[in-house]
């Protein structure tokens, strides 16, 4: 039987829950006029979103759009910093609940996980796959084309009914998830939304909540043991490469019709894994891996940035570029930081 979220919607709005989300929320956000300002009325603020929230009055206000490159052009969306706390307090009740429904080998935006233990654990599958490197291991990895902007609104909101039975907590919910789209199309005979914003804290959590449909579907349909997703990155390891060729339409076709997700045709590939296989920032070969050319260029056109602006190299910077570096064969590389 599938366990149901417990906390009430008060929970989420109670002024105690919006003060604690307050404190997570401004954690290196100080500074921000935007923060201050409302921080300047803090309790008047919080009391009057409690009250819309409680009389189901509240509406989430418009995104400020800008675009960054990291490495590729994205449009973030940044929310108001009253809708962002309410973010917060959201998340804070719902992220222990889901978190426990994820698959142990997803690593995107969970606490005790990310790109490091992802990549861990890709590189200890590699070597129960080949047997430490006797047999042959091969890699089939698969990446979502626009994954943020094709999250289906309704198919989000009818995978959350299966475990939020308060109706108020429903609504609230797909406030948050319709006060934004990317585009509008026809699915069965409806008009329905799509896309999450970049930039939104319930939009991490929401995507694997999304996403988790499709683990449970390979590791209990497909019965894959050899997996590890991170966001719309994943890969799937195996010494038979024809199990892993017949796997792409099967995914696939989950993808596409459960989820309206599609793969990206030119980011589907099976390699060898002694030939190198790109995941994570990282080219992955038998006994070693080294950074991806397009990481380390975008590494040092930063560092470049910052030495030509002010004169120097911000230690911070250096230090945790350092810490990137030293999980992988990169020794001339974090020579030449030292250097600069």
């Amino acid at each position: 039987m599938r366990k149901i979220f417990r906390h009430e919607y008060n929970d989420i709005i109670s002024v105690e829950n919006l003060l604690l989300a307050w404190q997570e929320f401004i954690r290196g956000k100080k500074n921000r006029k935007d923060v201050q300002e409302f921080q300047l009325y803090l309790m008047k603020n919080i009391f009057e979103l409690h009250f819309d929230l409680k009389n189901k009055t509240y509406q989430h206000s418009k995104y400020q759009k800008f675009n960054i490159s990291d490495p590729k052009p994205r449009e973030i969306n940044k929310a108001s910093v009253r809708d962002r706390l309410l973010h917060h307090a959201i998340y804070q009740k719902l992220y222990p609940f889901f978190d426990k429904k994820f698959i142990g080998d997803s690593y995107s935006c969970r606490n005790g996980k990310g790109t490091h233990k992802a990549i861990n654990q890709f590189e200890k599958f590699y070597r129960k796959v080949s047997k430490n490197h006797t047999k042959t291991c091969w890699v089939l990895k698969c990446d979502i084309k626009k994954f943020f902007a094709s999250i289906n609104h309704q198919i989000l909101k009818d995978v959350l009914i299966k475990y939020i039975s308060d109706k108020d907590i429903l609504n609230l919910l797909s406030v948050i998830i319709d006060s934004f789209e990317t585009n509008k199309h026809l699915i069965v005979g409806k008009n329905s939304k799509t896309g999450l914003p970049l930039g939104n804290l319930t939009s991490q959590l929401l995507v694997n909540i999304y996403m988790n449909e499709f683990d449970h579907f390979v590791k209990g349909n497909l019965k894959i043991k050899y997996y590890v997703r991170y966001a719309d990155d994943f890969v799937f390891l195996s010494t038979d490469k024809k199990f892993l060729e017949k796997l792409i339409p099967k995914i696939g076709y989950f993808l596409e019709t459960n989820l309206k997700l599609t793969l990206h045709p030119n980011k589907v590939s099976i390699k060898n894994y002694s030939s190198g296989v790109d995941f994570l920032g990282w080219v992955h070969f038998d006994d070693h891996k080294i950074l991806r050319t397009n990481t380390k260029n975008r590494m040092f056109k930063k560092l470049q940035f910052q030495l030509e602006k002010f004169g120097e190299i911000n230690e911070d910077s250096r230090q945790s570029y350092l810490g990137l570096l030293s999980h992988g064969n990169t020794y001339k590389i974090q020579q030449e930081i030292r250097g600069k």
